[in-house]
Parts: structure tokens; sequence; C-alpha cells
């Protein structure tokens, strides 16, 4: 007799490095014929890429509420369409302000949800859903190396009967990192801090998933196990489907010609996300930097920072034939997926660093926020790329920093072993059948409401 399908709630942060993966689990879940009902602002659900969504999703606009939303910038809904990405105080208690509206979905709900799966912002949730009998999971978008790195500092200290083990590889946050944390710590003004909201959250779920899989970091997840006292579920890496947000565009389709007339791995694909900003100095020291590598490229950049520029750059650049610098949205997939391309220069948020390896292509890292430098760190160790070189002290770099990292990781002698490692990486971060079982095993999880070994889904793609 076949097990009837599930309800399963999520609800991540408002940051599309967030809403993204969430929407890949929610399409896995999906595809395996459960009931998923995403929650999130209006304005969010109209720009996520909707339209290849499994029918089984049911997106559920959730506004803040007006009192909430006349504190933000007008339209803002999401850490991208804030002034500065380190202070989302304003966005934080916008979420906060959802509380009566969840409460409202998940009395009125039909079917009744059999799970929610949420973040860290709403971390008043799984008490929330206790009074509706829902049990809640937490899913960390962030990867195991990240989590163990920061876990003394956002969860405390491990429980008595665990063992704090060795990190596998050395990771610090670097003296401008530091100072960039600390400064954005000291103007929050949120009634709930960043930490605690990851403490609560984690305490009150059932258990933690992990966008990671033991293929790629099992030593990391193996930490996690040994930390926390709930289970740590990987629900493997998620890697988008290689059409999702395939639209028909003039510019995109411009951009792939451009690439058609690029000889194979010739080329530099440079996408900082869209929340990653650099000072004006830095970002024409980097156009400099990929002018001066002798590289043909496209930079995804956002719009108006090419207002930044050095001066004439992108019109000497297109002139040249040497480069496009595109201000729109960019087909990042089918570009990093283009024959021509042989490089990624990238912030290094996750998302990204999957996307890049899961064509197989080395990384040149340039990482601006948060769990970027550390990801830099832990993925150079991988030898898969190099990070940009940059003044300890105060993170800036120049063009000729630049320059030798591209041209290392294109084409030099000395870079031939982290792009043959980068290519292998291929068959874990590009691999849709092993990340899926990994989604099996968390289903399997839902159902029995209970962990599974940590090396079951791994077992399952050898």
């Amino acid at each position: 007799m076949a097990e009837s399908p599930l309800h399963i709630v999520v609800f991540p942060w408002q940051a599309f490095g967030h809403m993204i993966p969430y929407l890949e689990l929610s399409r896995s879940l999906a595809a395996r014929g459960h009931r998923v009902s995403y929650l999130s602002a209006p304005r969010n659900i109209q720009r996520l890429p909707t339209h290849s969504a499994h029918p089984l999703i049911r997106f559920v606009p959730i506004p803040f509420s007006s009192s909430s939303a006349s504190l933000l910038p007008p339209g803002a809904e999401s850490t991208a369409d804030l002034p500065s990405a380190d202070a989302p105080d304003l966005l934080l208690a916008a979420v906060d302000s959802l509380r009566d509206a969840v409460a409202d979905f998940l009395s009125s709900a039909d079917p009744k949800p059999d799970w929610i799966i949420h973040d860290f912002a709403p971390y008043w949730l799984p008490a929330l859903a206790a009074d509706f009998g829902i049990p809640c999971a937490l899913f960390n978008t962030f990867p195991s190396f990240f989590v163990a790195f920061t876990a003394p500092y956002l969860y405390g200290p491990p429980p008595p009967q665990k063992q704090p083990q060795e990190l596998p590889a050395s990771l610090v946050f670097r003296p401008y990192q530091i100072r960039q944390l600390m400064g954005a710590a000291q103007r929050s003004t949120a009634a709930v801090n960043v930490a605690e909201r990851w403490r609560t959250a984690r305490a009150q779920a059932e258990f933690m998933a992990i966008r990671d899989c033991d293929e790629l970091d099992a030593d990391w997840l193996a930490i996690l196990h040994g930390f926390f006292d709930k289970p740590v579920v990987p629900v493997g890496l998620l890697p988008p489907a290689r059409n999702a947000g395939a639209d028909s565009d003039p510019h995109s389709s411009s951009i792939v010609r451009w690439l058609d007339g690029q000889p194979p791995s010739s080329a530099v694909y440079v996408s900082l996300g869209t929340e990653a900003t650099l000072d004006a100095d830095l970002l024409r020291e980097l156009a400099l930097g990929l002018e001066l590598s002798g590289a043909p490229f496209v930079w995804a950049l956002r719009a108006p920072a090419e207002l930044l520029l050095p001066e004439g750059f992108v019109a000497r650049m297109g002139d040249s034939g040497r480069g496009v610098v595109a201000t729109g949205w960019v087909p990042q997939l089918e570009i990093l997926g283009h024959r021509a391309v042989g490089v990624f220069v990238t912030h290094c948020g996750w998302s990204s660093i999957i996307e890049g390896l899961g064509f197989g292509r080395p990384l040149v890292m340039l990482p601006v926020l948060h769990d970027q430098g550390v990801n830099a760190q832990a993925v150079a160790a991988k030898k898969v790329g190099v990070e940009i070189e940059r003044d300890l002290e105060d993170g800036s770099f120049t063009k000729e920093s630049v320059a030798r990292a591209v041209r290392l990781v294109l084409a030099e002698e000395a870079g031939e072993e982290i792009r043959a490692n980068a290519k292998k990486m291929e068959g874990i971060c590009g691999n849709r059948d092993c990340n899926e079982r990994y989604v099996d095993r968390l289903v399997q999880l839902l159902r029995d409401h209970h962990s599974p070994p940590a090396a079951a889904a791994a077992a399952a793609c050898k």
C-alpha cells in the first residue's frame, strides 16, 4: 500500500542565497509527490524562477506588516534590496511581524502540514508550530565547514557528552573580515540578534538539515555530528537543474553568441552575486585586473556599479571584443556550462561554488561578505581554486593580483592541478542523481521522525 504524501511548509530567510536552495529542496520534495507550501514575501516570490516549479509547490505570499514595511526602503523584501547587506535589522523585524500571518496560515492549511522546514530568522516558528502539533526542522543553507567553524560562537559549547574535535583544515577570520563582522554587530539594533536566532532555532527544531554531502565534506560533517546533541542531516548539495531560470532574453542570447566565438576554456566568467558589493576603488582594480590578464571575459555586474568602472572601460572592452559587461539578469548556468568558459571569478557564496564546480570550472575567489572568506579558504584547501591575493589588514587588492590569479588558474602550468581537481568535482557537485539520494533519506526521516545513520545516503551514491 502506497504511503500518503506529506504536506511540508518551507520558510526561508529573505535572501536569495537562502530562498533558492529552499526552492531546490521544494522541487525535489514535490517531484516525489509531496505537497510543499513555500512561504515568502510577495515580491520575493515574483522574482523566484517559479515558471519551472512543480505543480505540487504552492507559493504563499505573506506581506510584511504595514508598520515594518514602512521602515524598509520602498519595495524592499530581501537582503538584495537593502542599501547595506551587513545591516539586515529592519528585515529581521519585518520577518518577526509575520508571526500572526503564519499562525493564520497554519490554522487554516488544508491538509494540515506534517512538517515545517525553516531558516534561522523565524526563530519563533518551532514554538508557534508546537501549538498546532507540527514538528520543525532547521535547514541550514551554509556549508558544513562554515557551520563547524562558527558553531562555538553561534550555538555555544558542545554538550558535556560531546567532545570537540580538531578541525580538518585551518580556517580563520582575517583582520579585515573581523572588522567587517564586528562593525556589523556593533551597528545592529535587532531585538534578537542573528546568533541568538540561530541558537534558538536549532535548539527547538527536531534536527538540523544542512546543504552538503559526504562525498564532498565527510570530515566536516563528522565534526558537526560530534558537536551537536541533535541530528545533523545532510540533504545533498541541491544542484540546480541545468535549465533552471532559463528565459528567452535578447541580451542573454547576445552573451551566449559572444561566447560561441571564443576558443574552448579561454574565457572568464565574473559574478559577485546579488548582494556583495566592492568599494569603488576595488571595483576599478578588479576591472583593470581583468583587462591586464588578457583573457576574454563576461562580467555580471549589478547596476549601478558600472558607473564606478574606469572611464571608457566598457566601451574599450566591447570595441576590442575582449569583454562583455552585463548589468541585467544573465543566464549564469548557461554561461558556466558553455565550452568557452575556463574560469569562474566568484565571491564564494555557497550556491555559486556549487554551480561553478558543478560544471567543473576552477575558481578565482574574491570573498566579500559573511561566510565567504571561510568558504574561500576551505575551497582553496581542496585545490580547486585560488584566492586573489589581498592585504590582510584592509582587504585591498591590486589589478596585478587579479591578473596573476586569473592567468594562473586559466592557463598556466602551475594551475594544471587546480583545473584537473575542479573537473573531478563535476562528478560530485553536478551529480543530481547522487544528491537526490540524500533527499530520499530526508523524506524517510520526515516519515519516521527519527535520524538515520549519517553515512547511509553517502553509501547509496557509491
